[in-house]
Protein backbone atom coordinates (compact mmCIF):
# COMPACT_ATOMS: atom_id res chain seq x y z
CA UNK A 1 0.00 0.00 0.00
CA UNK A 2 1.51 3.76 -1.08
CA UNK A 3 1.63 5.95 2.08
CA UNK A 4 -0.97 8.88 1.94
CA UNK A 5 0.72 11.67 1.88
CA UNK A 6 -1.15 14.23 4.59
CA UNK A 7 -0.36 18.11 5.39
CA UNK A 8 -1.22 18.35 8.73
CA UNK A 9 -2.84 22.18 10.02
CA UNK A 10 -2.82 23.05 13.26
CA UNK A 11 -2.53 25.97 16.03
CA UNK A 12 1.17 26.24 16.61
CA UNK A 13 1.38 28.21 19.84
CA UNK A 14 -1.34 25.75 21.51
CA UNK A 15 -1.39 22.39 19.94
CA UNK A 16 1.89 21.45 18.93
CA UNK A 17 1.46 18.25 21.71
CA UNK A 18 -0.74 16.62 19.04
CA UNK A 19 0.93 17.63 16.14
CA UNK A 20 4.51 15.46 17.98
CA UNK A 21 1.92 12.81 18.47
CA UNK A 22 1.18 12.21 14.79
CA UNK A 23 4.49 12.48 13.78
CA UNK A 24 5.49 9.86 16.06
CA UNK A 25 2.93 7.99 14.04
CA UNK A 26 4.49 8.70 10.97
CA UNK A 27 6.82 5.90 11.42
CA UNK A 28 4.18 3.44 10.91
CA UNK A 29 4.60 3.38 7.01
CA UNK A 30 1.37 4.12 6.21
CA UNK A 31 1.66 7.79 5.93
CA UNK A 32 3.82 10.88 5.30
CA UNK A 33 2.54 14.10 6.84
CA UNK A 34 3.96 16.99 6.27
CA UNK A 35 3.49 19.99 8.04
CA UNK A 36 5.19 23.70 8.65
CA UNK A 37 6.80 23.58 11.70
CA UNK A 38 7.30 27.30 12.62
CA UNK A 39 5.29 29.80 14.61
CA UNK A 40 4.28 32.15 12.58
CA UNK A 41 4.58 36.03 13.90
CA UNK A 42 3.73 37.60 10.51
CA UNK A 43 0.03 38.14 10.22
CA UNK A 44 -1.59 36.46 7.44
CA UNK A 45 -3.06 39.42 5.87
CA UNK A 46 0.64 41.45 5.62
CA UNK A 47 2.47 41.81 2.65
CA UNK A 48 5.98 40.04 4.90
CA UNK A 49 3.50 36.47 4.41
CA UNK A 50 3.80 36.18 1.19
CA UNK A 51 6.97 34.17 1.19
CA UNK A 52 5.55 31.91 4.15
CA UNK A 53 2.48 31.42 2.29
CA UNK A 54 4.36 29.71 -1.25
CA UNK A 55 5.84 27.63 1.29
CA UNK A 56 2.91 26.52 2.88
CA UNK A 57 0.97 25.92 -0.23
CA UNK A 58 3.30 23.85 -2.23
CA UNK A 59 3.33 22.03 0.84
CA UNK A 60 -0.50 21.69 0.76
CA UNK A 61 -0.24 20.46 -3.19
CA UNK A 62 2.30 17.90 -2.56
CA UNK A 63 -0.34 16.44 -0.50
CA UNK A 64 -3.12 14.20 -1.07
CA UNK A 65 -4.95 14.93 1.63
CA UNK A 66 -5.43 17.79 4.56
CA UNK A 67 -5.39 16.49 7.89
CA UNK A 68 -6.53 19.87 10.36
CA UNK A 69 -5.94 19.40 14.25
CA UNK A 70 -9.44 21.45 15.84
CA UNK A 71 -8.03 22.81 19.53
CA UNK A 72 -9.62 25.09 21.86
CA UNK A 73 -8.79 28.55 19.86
CA UNK A 74 -7.85 26.63 16.29
CA UNK A 75 -11.25 28.44 14.63
CA UNK A 76 -9.73 32.00 15.82
CA UNK A 77 -6.22 31.50 13.63
CA UNK A 78 -6.23 33.27 10.72
CA UNK A 79 -3.33 30.97 9.33
CA UNK A 80 -5.22 27.84 10.20
CA UNK A 81 -8.29 29.08 8.08
CA UNK A 82 -5.86 30.34 5.31
CA UNK A 83 -4.69 26.74 4.86
CA UNK A 84 -8.10 25.68 5.29
CA UNK A 85 -8.84 27.79 2.14
CA UNK A 86 -6.25 26.88 0.39
CA UNK A 87 -6.80 22.90 0.51
CA UNK A 88 -9.87 23.48 -1.08
CA UNK A 89 -9.06 25.59 -3.79
CA UNK A 90 -6.04 22.55 -4.35
CA UNK A 91 -8.76 20.25 -4.15
CA UNK A 92 -7.21 17.95 -1.49
CA UNK A 93 -9.21 15.71 0.70
CA UNK A 94 -10.07 17.17 3.95
CA UNK A 95 -10.06 15.28 7.15
CA UNK A 96 -10.23 17.15 10.77
CA UNK A 97 -9.87 15.69 14.13
CA UNK A 98 -11.47 17.78 17.69
CA UNK A 99 -9.33 17.13 20.63
CA UNK A 100 -12.18 18.00 23.15
CA UNK A 101 -15.81 17.53 21.16
CA UNK A 102 -17.07 20.98 22.33
CA UNK A 103 -14.13 23.00 20.51
CA UNK A 104 -15.40 25.36 17.86
CA UNK A 105 -15.27 24.21 14.31
CA UNK A 106 -12.92 26.77 12.13
CA UNK A 107 -15.71 27.94 9.90
CA UNK A 108 -13.67 26.84 6.63
CA UNK A 109 -14.65 22.90 7.44
CA UNK A 110 -18.03 23.60 6.59
CA UNK A 111 -19.53 22.22 3.71
CA UNK A 112 -16.52 21.01 2.22
CA UNK A 113 -17.61 17.06 2.50
CA UNK A 114 -15.06 16.94 5.42
CA UNK A 115 -14.37 13.25 7.03
CA UNK A 116 -13.81 13.61 10.84
CA UNK A 117 -12.23 11.14 12.95
CA UNK A 118 -14.21 10.89 15.86
CA UNK A 119 -11.37 11.02 18.49
CA UNK A 120 -7.74 11.73 18.72
CA UNK A 121 -6.66 8.17 18.68
CA UNK A 122 -4.55 6.29 15.41
CA UNK A 123 -7.19 4.09 14.60
CA UNK A 124 -9.69 6.62 14.95
CA UNK A 125 -7.51 9.38 12.75
CA UNK A 126 -6.19 6.24 10.20
CA UNK A 127 -10.25 5.09 9.72
CA UNK A 128 -11.05 8.88 8.40
CA UNK A 129 -7.91 9.27 6.39
CA UNK A 130 -9.12 5.98 4.62
CA UNK A 131 -12.87 6.92 4.26
CA UNK A 132 -11.80 10.21 2.81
Amino acid sequence: MAKKTVFISYDYDNDKHYKNLLVAWDANKEFDFSFYDASVDVSVDSNDAAAIKRVISARINSAAYFFCIVGEKTHKSKWVAWEIDKAVELKNKIVAVKIAKDYTTPTGLYGVGASWALSFTFDSIKKALDNA
